[in-house]
């Protein structure tokens, strides 16, 4: 390993060593991963095609990377949060693999939009973005990228929510794949892989037990139901707020007590937001949480939590333990807020687990390669993953855990495709 003249802004090129043990753990739970990318090394599918990510810089990104670069792709990655990137995986990348990277965990806001604008600089025909601040910069300060630009795609909820607001202002000047709504991502990665990864970096943040408390749940969609769930299963009285009332409905029969968050701030004792959206948990809340509640975040962006509120709020401030404030009020009461309000479970824990992010990376390589074929042919709208892509994937990860399900007969085609066969 050499570190002269390597392409990129990391925290450390000498922890490439541990970073690539890492990517070797995490590329044994992705199957489906390796079997794209056996294929791309074959047909080289995304050759000479300049393909910029805003990602986390995890070790399950790089087996993504790595698969776009055996398909001919020419990288350079960025991080789409500033707490989410494993420093030694981006030394991996830059030193093992040889792709740029542009991602130091804990850095502030001007750097993190800093490295973004060097992935823009590579004047990408791709865009691969989690969380939307990629394509949206490029938008916003960049607009002579954009005449490079066949396509995109969005990892998760909050960027396919932005997007969709910029096609609608008709802001919006390439077509993007929302890979968050496959179904082979979302039912997996957001239910799943969001449950288990949140409750972990909690506990790996404070190290409570989690059994007879009120943990309360901002949010019933595919992430909060995946929270709820392993909070329960963890033995903790789960309390779910909703604004939707089908959610709110559903919540209620899955078993989970469902109240107005203003009912649920004065007895909850973990507070987690799921929502997207924007001072979810407000000063009226803040100011009538118990001692000792715990906030945090499972959101894209620190916007969930109303921060300046509990800054305003508070007469003393200090670190307790690594990604763990304490903010004294006034009356006594402390309230914990966890890594800064950024998602907990990338900031305090290592996020989702491989098997799961191999589903979603998957639809991420399958949709790249679409683009590469067909993004000329579409309009600048945010588009479902394709359905031949979202089965390939299933039936690919079904294969690589020598599951074997069933296929129609003719005479059952038939039958369904009738109408004149009933009681």
């Amino acid at each position: 390993m050499t570190t002269a003249g390597y392409r990129g802004d990391i925290k450390d090129p000498t922890l490439a060593p541990k970073g690539r043990t890492r990517i070797e753990w995490a590329a044994t739970e992705m199957p489906v991963l390796k079997l794209i990318r056996e294929r791309f090394e074959k047909e080289k599918p995304l050759a000479g095609v300049r393909v910029a990510g805003c990602l986390h810089i995890t070790s399950e990104t790089v087996n993504l990377a790595i698969t776009l670069k055996a398909g001919g792709a020419d990288l350079v990655l960025c991080a789409s949060n500033p707490l989410s990137t494993q420093d030694d995986v981006a030394a991996a990348l830059v030193m093992d693999y040889g792709i740029p990277v542009y991602a130091i965990k804990g850095e502030d806001t001007e750097t993190y939009y800093r490295h973004i604008h060097r992935a823009l600089d590579h004047r990408p025909q791709i865009t691969i973005d989690d969380g939307a601040d990629l394509v949206s910069t490029a938008h916003k300060g960049r607009r002579e990228v954009l005449g490079d630009i066949i396509g995109g795609t969005e990892e998760t909820t909050t960027g396919v929510i932005r997007l969709r607001s910029m096609a609608r202002a008709g802001a919006l000047c390439y077509p993007i794949i929302a890979v968050n709504e496959a179904d082979t991502k979302y039912l997996f990665d957001n239910r799943y892989g969001t449950g288990q990864s949140t409750i972990d970096g909690i506990t790996r943040a404070t190290n409570i037990l989690w059994a007879g408390r009120r943990v309360v749940v901002c949010g019933y969609g595919w992430c909060g139901r995946g929270i709820a769930l392993r909070a329960r299963g963890m033995g903790a009285r789960t309390i779910v707020t909703e604004v939707n009332p089908v959610r709110a409905l559903e919540a209620l029969m899955d078993g989970h007590d469902v109240m107005s968050l203003a009912e649920a701030a004065r007895i909850g004792d973990v507070f987690i937001t799921a929502t997207g959206d924007i001072n979810v948990i407000d000063e009226h809340h803040i100011r009538v949480m118990k001692d000792g509640a715990i906030l945090a975040n499972a959101g894209h962006f620190n916007v969930e939590i109303n921060i300046p509120a509990l800054e305003r709020l508070a007469v003393g401030r200090r670190t307790l333990r690594d990604f763990v404030e304490e903010f004294t009020l006034a009356d006594g009461r402390r309230l914990y807020l966890l890594a800064d309000g950024r998602l907990i479970n990338l900031a305090a824990a290592e996020g989702h687990p491989a098997a799961v992010m191999d589903m979603s990376f998957a639809n991420q390589a399958l949709a790249v390669e679409y683009l590469v074929r067909e993004g000329r042919t579409l309009t600048p709208q945010v588009y479902r993953v394709p359905r031949e892509v979202d089965e390939e994937v299933a039936r690919l990860k079904l294969a690589a855990m020598g599951i074997a399900i069933d296929s129609l007969t003719e005479e059952q085609e038939r039958y369904l495709a009738s109408w004149e066969e009933g009681t």
